[in-house]
């Protein structure tokens, strides 16, 4: 939020000025104003309007309590007293206060009364009082509309308009890697337009909370870094959650915050309408079954660590006959009272550097289900790539993810590689 916006000048006479302020006294107080100013203008004047060799940048600097960005503009002509007409609009801001989008905002201004000063002398020869006229209006019109709209448009004379956009800022997205699965909050396919770039339009189609990153590349038949570049301008824009690679051998826990979970009847409701299967005979999502939001808290409290989803499904199978299981997962992982077990896999040291002998390699060869009619060297090299990612820092998703196979299949290849332990965490 702007808290201040003020025209300034060189005086010839009094030096750095101040002509015009909104709100009233807020920079420079009148003799008369008993209102405390938001900061000492006579110390900090030789910043808002500098030397030459400071003007026509952004100059941005900070009391204990505000942030003051200004950008002061030195038009030199012999038409000026001293050769020069040196002036500078500048915003007041809470020292906290994100400035970046508000930095924007100083340079098109400054850009503007430039443009209107060297065309008309709109700012040299205006003669109206301080506070008055239409600087001060222009100054005032544009703190009350951005400060409730996020946006202004003012007409300044017949050829020329302000218009002037507040564009939030947002967080830097989380760190995007090929094995997250995008989950969408907001009807993408209602905000799409044809003008789009070509990669995101193909990508939207894929984006259903089931397919990873690198799946939605190969699926749309596009370059995963420009996949992953469009990904990431929609997480920007909050459309999108990343969630975990589901599969029924995955362990998922409850956190702390189930215990929302439990007093919240209205989330309980919501669970329900999301999870629940449709029923048969009806078409989809037409009609769907009745599930009771205490059952829902039984079953998430039934979670636990060393038992995967498949283990859960089986034990709670009656329970679980009307919930779609995936959604059930989903569900609490978005609502963040459950988190994911991840399986980190670590070889030792004499597992990774041993040299495999023939007979080594032909046991490996029958041990792996996807050397069944390939050669032993093809088997031997699908294996050293493996082993780069045994450290203990890569979790099974991005490992099966970045080699292309299931984990089952990972954990056939494991076991040909030999003394390797799964760790979870």
């Amino acid at each position: 939020m702007i808290k201040a916006i003020f025209f300034c000048a060189f005086d010839i006479k009094e030096g750095p000025k101040v002509l015009h302020q909104v709100p009233a006294d807020s920079i420079v107080p009148s003799s008369t104003s008993t209102q405390i100013p938001l900061f000492h203008f006579p110390s900090l004047s030789k910043y808002i309007i500098p030397r030459p060799e400071f003007c026509s940048r952004l100059i941005t600097f900070c009391t204990p309590t505000h942030r003051i960005l200004s950008y002061p503009v030195c038009l030199p002509s012999p038409s000026y007293p001293r050769n020069a007409y040196t002036f500078s609009i500048a915003l007041v801001l809470d020292v906290l206060t994100p400035f970046a989008s508000y930095a924007t905002v100083t340079l098109k201004l400054a850009s503007l009364l430039r443009t209107l000063e060297e065309q008309s002398r709109f700012l040299s020869r205006d003669t109206s009082t301080p506070n008055s006229g239409k600087i001060y209006a222009l100054c005032e019109i544009l703190l009350e509309d951005l400060n409730n709209y996020c946006e202004s448009m003012i007409p300044i004379d017949d050829s020329n308009t302000l218009n002037i956009k507040l564009f939030p800022t947002y967080p830097p997205p989380p760190p995007l890697c090929p094995y997250h699965v995008p989950l969408s909050t907001v009807r993408l396919n209602s905000l799409t337009d044809p003008n789009w770039d070509l990669t995101m339009l193909g990508v939207l189609p894929h984006i259903d909370g089931i397919n990873s990153v690198k799946q939605i590349s190969l699926l749309a038949d596009a370059d995963y870094k420009l996949v992953r570049k469009a990904i990431e301008h929609l997480l920007y824009y909050g459309c999108l959650l990343l969630l975990d690679i589901f599969s029924f051998s995955a362990i998922y826990a409850p956190t702390a915050e189930l215990a929302s979970f439990v007093e919240d009847m209205e989330m309980q409701a919501e669970c329900a309408r999301y999870v629940a299967l449709p029923v048969e005979g009806h078409a989809e999502g037409s009609k769907r079954h009745v599930i009771d939001g205490s059952q829902l808290v039984e079953l998430y409290l039934s979670l636990k660590q060393g038992q995967n989803v498949k283990a859960f499904y089986i034990e709670h199978a009656e329970k679980m006959e009307k919930v779609d299981v995936r959604r059930f997962i989903t569900f609490g992982v978005v609502k963040g009272f459950l988190y994911r077990v991840h399986k980190y896999a670590i070889a030792t040291s004499q597992t990774s550097r041993r040299k495999r002998d023939p007979k080594t390699r032909v046991k490996q060869k029958k041990a792996s289900s996807i050397a069944v009619e390939t050669g032993t060297d093809e088997v031997d090299s699908d294996l050293v790539e493996l082993e780069r990612f045994l450290d203990g820092t890569h979790c099974f998703d991005e490992i099966c993810t970045e080699l292309m196979i299931n984990e089952q299949e990972l954990m056939v290849r494991l076991k040909a590689i030999g003394d390797v332990q799964i760790i979870c965490r």
